[in-house]
């Protein structure tokens, strides 16, 4: 089993700190861990944020608590010192980009020839709205519009030839709003995009996990069972951000792709 999908920003670039992953991920009984870090983190990647900032000020307070605060070659030296570790689980290291059409040729420049093994290409906002930071964000937003625009920028997100996966292709549902037409043909053509780029589904326990009482675990049974028929690879993931979360839900949400 794989958890493809994990954050290491709350400890230090240090040996000791993967450990602890690495040590629950033996627990939960994963083969491998493919370990990440949001953008955000890094000082390079602010200018992606400047417009959603000036759009919200809940996003601008977000945005100086939580982004920069890390060093992006000390990430990369990590990534370094845990190849020439031993460990009883596969690591993999990447990132996970929130995706802005405007911003692809950014995201291009700073990802190019680091060494990472993959990217992890998400949706965290449509247009300058942040829709799953916070529920009463949602207060007067147009949910069919914005489902609309949601899956029009994930087609693009898997056209954009940047990334290997898309993370949590529906999380646009995890304070419960829905869509009031069927989602049938966006979800055809965002699987259709993603099979044409080579790309993998992130089925994701972490939306279920933040949000129990909203979102369902994981992607829609219909997304899901579309995305095979085009034969998208779906790797399961905890969307962890601490170690103890690492495996979480991972043994159902295999059932959940393999019914």
């Amino acid at each position: 089993m794989i958890d493809g999908h994990i954050h290491i920003e709350k400890g230090p670039y240090k040996l000791p700190w993967i450990r602890e992953f690495v040590d629950q991920a033996v627990k939960m009984e994963l083969s491998e861990i493919r370990l990440l870090e949001h953008n955000y983190m890094f000082p390079e990647f602010a200018p992606m944020y400047d417009s959603t900032r000036a759009a919200s000020d809940f996003v601008d307070n977000w945005f100086q608590r939580k982004a920069g605060k890390k060093s992006f070659s000390e990430y990369l030296e990590l990534v370094d010192k845990v190849r020439q570790q031993d460990y009883p689980v596969k690591i993999k290291f990447g990132l996970e980009v929130c995706y802005f059409e405007e911003y692809e040729d950014l995201i291009r420049e700073l990802t190019k020839d680091k060494g990472l093994d993959f990217l992890l290409g998400s949706m965290h906002f449509v247009g300058d709205f942040a829709f799953d930071h916070n529920a009463e964000l949602w207060e007067g937003i147009d949910v069919d519009n914005t489902y609309r625009r949601y899956f029009e920028d994930s087609v693009k997100l898997a056209d954009s030839g940047l990334f290997d996966g898309i993370g949590h292709p529906d999380t646009i549902k995890l304070f419960g709003h829905k869509a009031s037409f069927s989602l049938t043909d966006y979800y055809e053509k965002l699987a259709e995009a993603l099979a044409r780029n080579g790309m993998y589904a992130d089925e994701n326990s972490g939306a279920h996990r933040r949000c129990p009482d909203t979102a369902s675990l994981g992607m829609e049974p219909e997304l899901i069972r579309i995305l095979k028929k085009h034969n998208v690879p779906i790797i399961t993931s905890s969307d962890a951000h601490c170690p103890e979360d690492v495996g979480d839900r991972i043994k159902e949400m295999v059932e959940l792709i393999t019914d």
